[in-house]
């Protein structure tokens, strides 16, 4: 981001699954579907949230540049699906989502957040890592295009 650009997270609306779909479509080999995505707006136990990058001045306008779904059941919360665009990448936009969807989780009660990363994804990894999150298993052939195992991973929260 630049000084004259402010990062802002919202729900995510109709109108911002475009942008999404395009960020998904360029982060996995195997994306969610336009449905899918659509299907998690609004959802009672869902949080869909989206970060966009508000540019001021000359040529200004708004760019959505991530997105985080958390599924919230219960004691347990599941991030769901979590990408950035690639050229928004390594600026903290994942993590200011991730962030998020923890500190929400955290004030529903919930005491564990779990989720699945491809064991390759070395950044995605150390983002996780880096909030505490820890493997707990491995799902056998969970990934397509390639065909990869995933770590699943969870953090603990305070009770």
């Amino acid at each position: 981001m630049t000084s004259d650009t402010t990062l802002v997270l919202r729900e995510a609306v109709e109108e911002d699954l475009d942008a999404i779909v395009g960020i998904e479509r360029k982060s996995f080999g195997d994306p969610w579907s336009r449905a899918s995505f659509r299907s998690s707006l609004g959802g009672e136990r869902m949080r869909f949230l989206v970060a966009e990058e508000v540019r001021e001045g000359v040529g200004g306008g708004r760019c959505v540049v991530g997105y985080v779904i958390a599924l919230m059941l219960f004691d347990e919360a599941e991030i769901a699906n979590i990408a950035v665009a690639e050229d928004a990448r390594r600026r903290g936009v994942g993590g200011l989502l991730l962030d998020h969807a923890i500190e929400e989780a955290a004030a529903r009660g919930t005491a564990q957040v779990y989720l699945e990363v491809r064991e390759s994804n070395a950044g995605a990894r150390a983002l996780y890592e880096s909030r505490s999150f820890a493997p707990v298993g491995r799902r056998r052939g969970y990934y397509r295009n390639p065909t990869e195992d995933a770590l699943l991973l969870r953090r603990e929260l305070a009770p």
